[in-house]
């Protein structure tokens, strides 16, 4: 079945029931780059592709991997070999999905042609890391379709976290027939093709996008939503607003600037638990004197990260010393900055003379950017910010732009500080780790530490667990000690949810797929 036949389909299945289309609009934060997964990195860009395609693995309703286009799979003894057993099911076109897919989804993203900055969240497969480094070619990548059916993938080391890793937009598959004949255009609405429970039938940007209910989804019969709305709400305020009016059903992220009254009003339908995120202030390395890591201690040393947490936004994020969040899988024991433990007076103390050192004082100021989002909490995390690092001579300029165009410059390198986070692809200490590899699509800062990829590798190699998370520790240690970051928090999950949407499960990835939810607005 191609569009046209589709569009057809569609109409005709909704006409069947008109009178009961069920509609869910969810808030989702910054407004989307694009729809094609080898494209985007930010949350709200996930949750929307999440809706649209299907990898191997895909989420239960609480956000635990389960099969996806894959309905079994086997692992070899030495854990490096996986076959993955694709189920019967389509595209949306009525295209048959096969293994070829994944094959050629996977060998685009690693293309250095397809400029994909996530591409090194696959290097785990065989040869990947040198086709993006142009070394080999695309060919090369240890994946090949036995058949339609059968998938055969070859790992560089074992990943026992190999069934959430595919869970990730990096390893879905790709409409092969439709990506050759359209290019990136495959992803807009009206040529979109998926595998997914929706499809996008309208992008009205900077207002929202709308996905309709696939009937060739390989479960939409369990498929309770048929529309979906995803509603830009960078302005966490307006979003706000939008919720109580009724406009909104469910809205994240939320202003903490009104968590009291949240709290007092709404908190039946605040939901929160620890989340595998950090928030972090990124420091470019490429930049003197922030390439001295004096200069860097005595950053770190000055944020206040107790106040920060506890005074301004009072939401119960844990104040961070380390990158890996404490709750991450298989990991440890794990490590602190030194001064973690050290009174807020004397690391004023000890971060002025650091900069001292660096010829900066009263009369001499490090006149220095911190580039942010225009989101209002971000506004009021800058100002404070600014203020803690007066009394170590720093004259701070902040530097606000679109979270979009943020992310974009900080990959550009162009910034001096900037804020960042960054939430667990999959549970597992490399995925946060593996961003400070020099060659890192997400090495925003340029941290470069030979002995640090030296101790990550080996870890990845390791078999034994426990092993393998003391070396992962280690390596940790080794990147603290340089300072490339500003650890400030470890994040809660934020969201709002009107009591009438249900399904929703609260958990550590913040992951509630639409497909698993439903509308009850029964009197209860």
């Amino acid at each position: 079945m191609r569009l046209p036949e589709l569009a057809c389909a569609i109409a005709l299945f909704f006409t069947a029931g008109a009178q009961a289309i069920t509609v869910l609009t969810r808030g989702n934060g910054a407004e989307p780059k694009s729809l094609d997964p080898h494209f985007i990195d930010l949350i709200p860009e996930s949750n929307i592709v999440g809706d649209l395609l299907v990898g191997l693995t895909t989420f239960d309703p609480a956000a635990h991997p389960i099969p996806g286009a894959a309905d079994r799979w086997s692992v070899s003894a030495d854990g490096k070999t996986w076959t993955f057993h694709i189920r019967n099911h389509f595209w949306s076109d009525g295209t048959p999905g096969t293994a070829h897919d994944f094959v050629f989804a996977w060998q685009r993203l690693l293309d250095p042609k397809t400029g994909a900055y996530y591409a090194y969240n696959l290097w785990l497969l065989k040869n990947a890391h040198a086709i993006s480094n142009g070394k080999l070619p695309p060919s090369a990548l240890g994946v090949t379709a036995q058949d339609d059916s059968t998938l055969v993938v070859s790992l560089e080391h074992p990943a026992p976290y190999l069934p959430e890793l595919l869970t990730h937009e990096t390893a879905y598959p790709l409409p092969r027939h439709t990506v050759l004949a359209l290019g990136n255009k495959w992803s807009r609405p009206g040529s979109f093709v998926g595998n997914g429970a929706y499809i996008p039938v309208e992008w009205v940007p900077n207002d929202h996008i709308a996905l309709m209910k696939n009937p060739r989804f390989y479960d939409a019969a369990h498929v309770r939503i048929d529309k979906v709305v995803y509603v830009p709400t960078q302005d966490t305020q307006a979003g706000l607003r939008r919720y109580r009016s009724g406009e909104l059903d469910t809205v994240t992220p939320i202003p903490l600037a009104q968590i009291d009254w949240i709290r007092k009003n709404l908190g039946s339908e605040l939901h929160s638990v620890p989340f595998l995120g950090l928030s972090y202030v990124d420091i470019n390395l490429r930049r003197p004197p922030l390439n001295d890591a004096r200069m860097r201690e005595a950053l770190n040393l000055a944020y206040d990260r107790e106040t920060m947490t506890a005074k301004v936004l009072r939401f119960g994020d844990t104040p961070a010393y380390s990158i890996v969040p404490p709750n991450v899988a298989n990991f440890g024991p794990a490590p602190a900055m030194d001064f973690a433990r050290l009174p807020y007076p004397a690391r004023i103390a000890k971060a002025r003379a650091l900069m001292a050192q660096l010829g900066f004082g009263p009369n001499n100021p490090l006149r220095t950017t911190y580039a942010t989002t225009g989101e209002p909490d971000s506004r009021r995390i800058a100002a404070v910010l600014q203020a803690m690092l007066k009394p170590i001579y720093v004259d701070l300029e902040i530097v606000v732009s679109d979270e979009a165009v943020h992310y974009r410059m900080m990959q550009q390198g162009q910034f001096d500080l900037a804020s960042a986070s960054w939430f667990a692809d999959f549970n597992d200490a490399s995925n946060f780790l593996d961003l400070m590899r020099h060659d890192s699509g997400n090495n925003n800062g340029g941290y470069n530490n030979r002995k640090f990829e030296a101790v990550l590798d080996a870890a990845q190699a390791e078999p034994d667990l426990q092993k393998r998370g003391r070396l992962l520790a280690d390596a940790e240690r080794i990147a603290l000690d340089d300072y490339p970051w500003i650890p400030v928090r470890f994040r809660m999950t934020q969201d709002l949810v009107k009591p009438y949407v249900r399904g929703w499960i609260e958990n550590s990835r913040q992951v509630n797929r639409s497909r698993w939810l439903w509308i009850d607005k029964a009197p209860r």
